[in-house]
C-alpha cells in the first residue's frame, strides 16, 4: 500500500479486474457546475482547518482556497468559449429547513450572512444560472436538468465542495441522467484528505472521468467554442 494513499493495492486490483473505471470522455457542449463555493466553505481568507472552523463550522480551510485557484482557471476557459456556467449553492437556512440535515449537522443552521456570499474570485456574472438548493444534489428539488436541456448541454464538469457530499451527489445524479461527467480532482475539496481521495476513486470507477485541472483544460481546449 502506498503510504501517501488511503487506498490499498487490493482495492485497486479488484476494481481493475472487474473492468471498472473506463474513461468516457467529454461531449461537445460542456457545462460547468460550481457547487457551494461560498465563504462558508473556504473562509474569508486561507487559514488552517482548525482556525477556519472558528469562523465558519462548515469551512474546509486552506484546501478550499487551493481548489478555488483551479476553478478560476476552468471558469476563465468556459467564459472564453461561451459555455454555460451554473452555480448550485446552499441558500440561507430558515427555521423550517431544520430537517434531517440540521439534525445531523447543527452548525449549518447558524451560518452568518457573509458565509453565503460567493467567493469573489469565482463569483457569478450576468447570464450565469444560479440554483439555490437545500439538499446535497444540485439536481434534487431544482430546475437544473431543465436548464441543461435548454442550453443543449451534453456533458458536465463538476467543481466545488464537498467531494464526498454535494459534489458526489450531483455527479451520481448527472450520471443517472446520462450526462458525461468530468471531475477535476484539484478543483473539488473536502475537510478530510482521506474522504476526498476515497470518493474521487469511487467516482472515477463508476460515475465520472477524474483527472487534474491541467489535463482537463488540455482536453477542453480542443472542444469548439459555442456559437
Amino acid at each position: 500500500m502506498n503510504e501517501s494513499s488511503a487506498l490499498d493495492d487490493l482495492t485497486r486490483r479488484r476494481y481493475e479486474a472487474a473492468g471498472f473505471g473506463r474513461p468516457v470522455g467529454l461531449g461537445r457542449r460542456p457545462g460547468l457546475l460550481i457547487i457551494d463555493v461560498q465563504y462558508r466553505t473556504v473562509g474569508t481568507a486561507p487559514m488552517p482547518f482548525d482556525d477556519a472552523l472558528e469562523e465558519f463550522p462548515t469551512s474546509c480551510g486552506e484546501v478550499g482556497w487551493q481548489a478555488v485557484s483551479h476553478i478560476e482557471r476552468l471558469l476563465a476557459l468556459f467564459r472564453a468559449k461561451g459555455w454555460p456556467v451554473l452555480y448550485p449553492h446552499v441558500a440561507p437556512k430558515k427555521e423550517y429547513d431544520q430537517g434531517a440535515l440540521g439534525a445531523k449537522v447543527p452548525g449549518i443552521m447558524s451560518i452568518p450572512e457573509k458565509g453565503y456570499e460567493f467567493v469573489a474570485e469565482v463569483a457569478p456574472r450576468d447570464g450565469d444560472v444560479l440554483l439555490p438548493k437545500r439538499h446535497p444534489s444540485a439536481f434534487f428539488g431544482t430546475p437544473l436538468a431543465s436548464y441543461l436541456v435548454q442550453a443543449d448541454v451534453d456533458s458536465l464538469v463538476v467543481t466545488g465542495c464537498t467531494t464526498s457530499g454535494c459534489v458526489r451527489a450531483s455527479v451520481v445524479d448527472a450520471f443517472s441522467y446520462n450526462y458525461k461527467v468530468a471531475v477535476p480532482s484539484d478543483a473539488v475539496y473536502d475537510r478530510s484528505p482521506t474522504v476526498h481521495e476515497v470518493n474521487l476513486f469511487d467516482m472515477a470507477q463508476k460515475y465520472a472521468d477524474v483527472s487534474t485541472t491541467d489535463a482537463l483544460l488540455g482536453a477542453l481546449d480542443g472542444v469548439p467554442a459555442r456559437h
